[in-house]
């Protein structure tokens, strides 16, 4: 943001709010067209918000979405936190990059293009591509329970990578970006910083992750939180501190991706609970960039609802979907589209019938009275 050093408070000052002008222009439309008022129930909303972020009335069709998931290996996972061995992300990557993961499945289906960026997987770089590995920070992070996940230059590091990638896809022209993660821990690492935010205990945030785990692997986490907690307490008025501290490079790049979106006015849907204890951060610093986003699903992640709650975000789906990887926010985006579509394309109604000079509305003749 500055020279010779991050200055958060930017953006507080750079954000804007979509133009609450034009969503009420949005909504005033909208009641002039065939389908009668409330009968496309949420997709009214949508359309009325994602016209705002436009700038422009009637909404334009989503026509260019991308999917980003910001992929990273946590060092808590050594604890046996997660239901997937430590270090083992590169798997997620390298299946979705073979198009066998199932976001790389849902963005086939959708038609979506799918970017994977790689900020902090433990592995040698040169066994991913170089587009992937192109924004890479660190390999592996410290395990936060007990040491910084990243030093003061790899947070910043890992900031401005986030914020670089939201320019690159604002500047390509993409109008609506689908974000999720794909990490080993990350849920852990996600817990801490929402607990940290709405200063509330490890256990009240602590999930089972995307691939379930058991009694012993939650106490283990919940442990993990609560060790990361005490270690944050000293920098919690400090966001970027924090994100070095308990958030990895990968969060870390989230967070700086979030709102450099919102700087660049460009809507984000966000998926589970890692995507949205970023944003929670986001929140934190700059305070109009939440109107920027959308919640897809709830993950049924505590730390998600939380976090949620704290932003007033209500997610569009609840379909019990816990695999994350940018999947329930792939599964909301035909919603969104669906939502501009009917919004740019459907008619206005047709006027009322005209008047007569004396008020009484003109009628046809009956049949059979013989009037050409």
């Amino acid at each position: 943001m500055s020279e010779g050093g991050l200055r958060l408070d930017d953006f507080g000052e750079l954000i804007e709010r979509p133009s609450a002008r034009l969503r009420r222009q949005a909504e005033a439309r909208r009641a002039t067209l065939t389908v009668p008022p409330k009968a496309l129930g949420r997709l009214d909303e949508i359309a009325a918000w994602l016209a705002a972020a436009q700038g422009q009335v009637p909404v334009r069709p989503v026509e260019r979405p991308r999917a980003l998931l910001f992929a990273g290996d946590h060092g808590v996972a050594e604890l046996g936190v997660s239901g997937r061995p430590a270090g083992s992300t590169v798997e997620l990557v390298r299946a979705t990059l073979d198009g066998t993961g199932p976001a790389a499945v849902l963005a086939r289906q959708l038609g979506v293009p799918l970017r994977v960026i790689d900020l902090s997987v433990d592995c040698p770089a040169d066994e991913l591509p170089a587009e992937v590995t192109r924004h890479r920070v660190r390999r592996g992070s410290g395990r936060l329970d007990i040491e910084d996940t990243l030093t003061e230059e790899e947070t910043e590091a890992a900031f401005r990578a986030g914020m670089a990638i939201a320019d690159e896809e604002a500047d390509a022209g993409t109008d609506l970006l689908v974000l999720g993660d794909l990490s080993v821990g990350g849920t852990t690492a996600a817990g801490a910083l929402v607990a940290a935010m709405c200063g509330t205990d490890a256990s009240v945030v602590t999930g089972r992750g995307a691939v379930r785990i058991d009694d012993l692997a939650w106490m283990r986490k919940c442990a993990a939180i609560r060790d990361g907690l005490r270690r944050a307490r000293p920098v919690l008025g400090d966001q970027l501190r924090l994100l070095g501290t308990l958030a990895g490079a990968d969060l870390t790049a989230m967070t700086g991706f979030l709102l450099q979106c919102a700087v660049r006015r460009t809507p984000v849907i966000l998926d589970g609970v890692v995507s949205v204890a970023c944003a929670l951060v986001g929140q934190r610093i700059a305070f109009r960039a939440p109107d920027w986003w959308l919640a897809g699903q709830r993950s049924g992640e505590p730390a998600q609802a939380k976090a949620l709650e704290r932003m007033t975000l209500d997610p569009l789906l609840d379909h019990g979907v816990t695999i994350g990887e940018g999947s329930g926010a792939l599964l909301a985006l035909p919603l969104v589209r669906a939502a501009a579509a009917l919004a740019a394309e459907l008619p206005p109604a047709p006027e009322p019938p005209a008047a007569r000079a004396d008020g009484a509305e003109a009628q046809a003749p009956p049949a059979g009275s013989g009037t050409a």
